[in-house]
């Protein structure tokens, strides 16, 4: 399962609580683009509408600019293939308060891409200073290592 497309921001925002694998639908060359590395996850999120999970606001130029139709457009809403048992938990989870649904990262798997979808809960001030002294710390420890091993 190589990772195409990553969320970094998504961990450094929120507590990821679970995680949960959808199909998205896609046209061809949205699919050439994503295999290329150049779709953006950054300020994405997931919504569900009518009954219906959507990823909303991910950014996914066209694979060749010049030969993509007049009417792209690279932010739309792309369908999340989900069944309906998934599609209810999700709601119900995200009815909870501070609860919402994060796209983590978009993978291939037997050939087809899949989003990785998050239930996360956000992060204050404080917890994310936290993490970046543990980052900080553990980087340092590493360094170290290296060094007497040297």
């Amino acid at each position: 399962m190589p990772v195409v497309v990553k969320n970094k921001k998504a961990y450094f925002n929120y507590h990821i609580l679970e995680k949960m694998e959808a199909g998205m639908v896609l046209s061809g060359q949205e699919v050439k683009s994503i295999k290329a590395g150049r779709a953006s996850l950054s300020s994405a999120y997931v919504v569900i509408k009518k009954g219906e999970a959507y990823l909303v606001n991910c950014n996914i130029p066209p694979y060749q600019p010049k030969n993509a139709p007049s009417n792209y457009n690279p932010t739309a809403d792309r369908k999340l293939l989900l069944n309906k048992k998934e599609i209810n938990y999700l709601i119900g989870k995200t009815g909870e308060k501070g609860i919402t649904l994060v796209p983590l990262s978009i993978y291939t798997k037997n050939n087809l891409l899949k989003l990785e979808i998050g239930l996360g809960k956000g992060k204050r001030k404080k917890d994310k200073r936290e993490d970046l002294k543990k980052k900080d710390i553990d980087k340092r420890l590493k360094q170290i290592i290296k060094a007497s091993r040297g």
